[in-house]
């Protein structure tokens, strides 16, 4: 019962970080060229990058965190950009062991711990969905996730994109809001919060249209 409660502590999303992490590493040790090449769910990074991007979230403290914002004038995405250039290697391989590197390392620059499990859960589905490769996060992990994204709209507008929606998930104890119903399993609720259309295949209720068409319109 103690994994359909979700995850309460800071020390226990940090390890929970640290699963899925370890977890995605063993799933890109066998990827050909092709694979870390192919456009991920996050548009506009590569497989590649989206890993790199990761390494650069953990490796990242809050003061150089806080200069890479300022150098890049706030702008999230040239923060990213050039944050994830510094981390990514010569080479896929390259890549891999930097990621590997960080696996066990800190949740991320700032104290937002269910945030940087968010990213980890989120990015991992990206680049799962991508190759046609499947793992399911336990529920605790991704119902801490879901009740974050739900409570505030942080690194991608999550609260804004239920507003007004009835949400269950079928899986966990993940519930949220009223009105029309959008249920479906938690980690697609995490993902479509976190602005992925394609989740909206996996969820059910008249809610699902709504969300697919805000996703679609934003």
């Amino acid at each position: 019962m103690t994994e359909a409660l979700g995850l309460e502590t800071r020390k226990a999303m940090e390890g929970a970080i640290h699963v899925e992490r370890s977890a995605l590493a063993q799933d890109l040790a066998e990827l050909s060229d092709a694979q870390w090449a192919k456009a991920s769910l996050c548009e506009r990074w590569t497989v590649e990058e989206v890993v790199a991007h990761l390494t650069a979230g953990a490796g990242t403290n809050m003061v150089r965190w806080l200069l890479s914002m300022l150098a890049a004038r706030f702008d999230p995405d040239l923060h990213n950009d050039r944050r994830l250039e510094q981390h990514r290697g010569a080479t896929p391989e390259e890549t891999l062991r930097r990621f590997r590197a960080i696996v066990a390392g800190p949740a991320g620059p700032t104290g937002h711990t269910a945030a940087w499990l968010g990213e980890i859960v989120v990015h991992s589905e990206d680049i799962r969905r991508a190759l046609g490769l499947v793992r399911t996060p336990p529920v605790a992990t991704t119902t801490a996730v879901a009740r974050f994204f739900a409570s505030r709209d942080f690194a991608v507008p999550s609260k804004t994109a239920i507003a007004g929606l009835r949400v269950e998930a079928t899986d966990g104890p993940f519930t949220t809001g009223s009105g029309d119903l959008l249920r479906g399993p938690t980690l697609s609720l995490v993902m479509g919060m976190a602005g992925r259309a394609a989740a909206c295949e996996d969820l059910e209720g008249d809610g699902a249209a709504i969300l697919r068409a805000r996703l679609r319109s934003g």
